[in-house]
């Protein structure tokens, strides 16, 4: 770690009503309403653009949040992720009014098409000159189990063995079916595509059968940057194999450097370089001129929470009903098929600490799982820089709070900070998402990535 180390900002949305700060919707000022206007969504890329953020993260899921109670009255009252439409309909229009900003999609592997999908990135890859981005999921709730057919989720080990295999067919769709000159564009000999240089992938696994060639010509990074946030065991490991960019949830620094410990080791573990990994907490930022002034607003912002929201999201994220316990007795952790990391933060992250159901609520409001900055701008810089150097992260995922007022201040206010000590860039460098985390000239995969070893020239 150097103490000119640039900080790396995502912008953290999900294309619905309540995703982070749930209750948030009834406050004055939220434009979320909008959600379902295409210039909401290119009016936030500009404005992110505009603070020369990496990218965007659209999180998404196929379900609805019905674990609470067993039923979903507050999931619609509070709007939990529902409405929700689908984030990936949304990257052209916001890639068409910015030229540099990258857009993180969440898909699932466990509902998807490898070969379907594999088009659907290589497609956006190709018509935003490689600014897509992918983030994996294995996809765990009852509900998203249901609306695909199954009578319950796959169990968690399995929805990442199924994973490891989906990842190996889109490598070979997107790196080995084509070669990187296949397409000679020759018109006195009339060849668009050279034949010699296209073949079939014949892959036959376990759980996929994809035979045949890919139908997408090369795009700018052939393989999208790769997301992922996975902190069990099993999401661990995957991440240490796949993914570029992890995002992590965590409300102390200390918590997210022991995640951040873990992570590098399973990198080197798996014949990766740690810092091939870029690590990204969660983060809610509230500031304004004072920090005074910025304590004032989270207070106003922390009255249109609800807590019973909270642990309505909170039971479908870990697949255990808080209705059903007693609200003032500890917590404690139990195996599910559920995000194991999700439940652990209040089970077994901090030894010192028991947390009970009604806790838990009144502690997810505003800031969810993630980190909480409140301040001036120098403060938040301050504490942004420390997350950097004591927890070796190498940015934050900046939650979308209150729409249409999150964004704008963190760029008005905190960006001139974060430049004026050389943290953040002030003009983009490179052409690719990739190039955000690597530097220019490294559009595509790096050494020791498994989708290199099946890169053709």
């Amino acid at each position: 770690m150097t103490s000119n180390r640039r900080i790396m900002l995502n912008g953290f949305k999900s294309a619905t009503i309540g995703h982070t700060a749930l209750g948030l919707w009834t406050h004055p000022d939220n434009a979320v309403r909008d959600y379902g206007r295409l210039d909401y969504w290119t009016g936030i890329a500009r404005t992110l653009e505009r603070g020369c953020f990496d990218a965007l993260f659209i999180a998404d899921a196929q379900g609805v949040i019905d674990v609470y109670q067993g039923s979903t009255d507050v999931t619609l009252r509070e709007a939990l992720g529902i409405p929700i439409i689908d984030p990936m309909l949304l990257v052209s229009a916001m890639a068409a009014a910015t030229e540099h900003l990258g857009f993180a999609v969440t898909a699932s592997t466990t509902y998807e098409k490898p070969f379907d999908l594999a088009r659907k990135f290589a497609t956006l890859d190709l018509v935003t000159g490689g600014r897509v981005g992918w983030n994996i999921v294995t996809s765990s709730s009852r509900s998203e189990a249901e609306n695909f057919g199954m009578s319950k989720p796959i169990p968690h080990d399995e929805r990442y063995r199924i994973a490891d295999e989906f990842m190996d067919v889109v490598y070979k769709l997107w790196e080995s079916s084509w070669d990187d000159d296949a397409v000679v564009h020759d018109r006195e000999r009339r060849v668009f595509v050279d034949p010699a240089k296209v073949r079939r992938i014949e892959h036959h696994g376990k759980y996929f059968d994809v035979p045949g060639i890919f139908i997408c010509e090369p795009s700018p990074q052939r393989t999208p940057a790769l997301y992922q946030a996975g902190s069990s065991t099993a999401g661990v490991a995957f991440a240490a194999r796949h993914a570029e960019g992890v995002f992590v949830s965590f409300p102390r620094m200390d918590m997210v450097r022991d995640a951040v410990r873990k992570l590098r080791a399973a990198a080197v573990e798996a014949g990766r370089p740690p810092g091939d990994l870029k690590v990204f907490p969660l983060s809610t930022v509230v500031t304004a001129e004072t920090d005074e002034l910025a304590w004032e607003k989270y207070h106003e912002y922390r009255a249109h929470s609800r807590s019973e929201a909270n642990l309505a999201r909170f039971s479908a994220l870990v697949h255990v009903d808080m209705a059903a316990l007693d609200p003032d007795e500890p917590l404690e952790y139990v195996e599910s098929d559920g995000i194991q990391g999700s439940l652990s933060v209040f089970t077994k992250a901090d030894p010192t600490r028991k947390w009970t159901p009604r806790e838990i609520g009144e502690f997810l409001s505003v800031s969810s799982m993630g980190a909480l900055f409140v301040g001036s701008p120098t403060t938040v810089a301050d504490q942004l820089e420390e997350w950097v150097e004591q927890a070796d992260v190498d940015g934050f995922n900046i939650s979308d709070t209150l729409s249409s007022v999150t964004f704008p201040d963190f760029v008005d206010l905190v960006v001139p900070e974060l430049r004026r000590r050389g943290r953040v860039w002030s003009s983009y460098e490179g052409a690719t998402f990739r190039e955000h985390l690597y530097g220019p000239g490294h559009a595509r995969t790096m050494p020791g990535h498994p989708a290199t070893e099946y890169r053709r020239g």
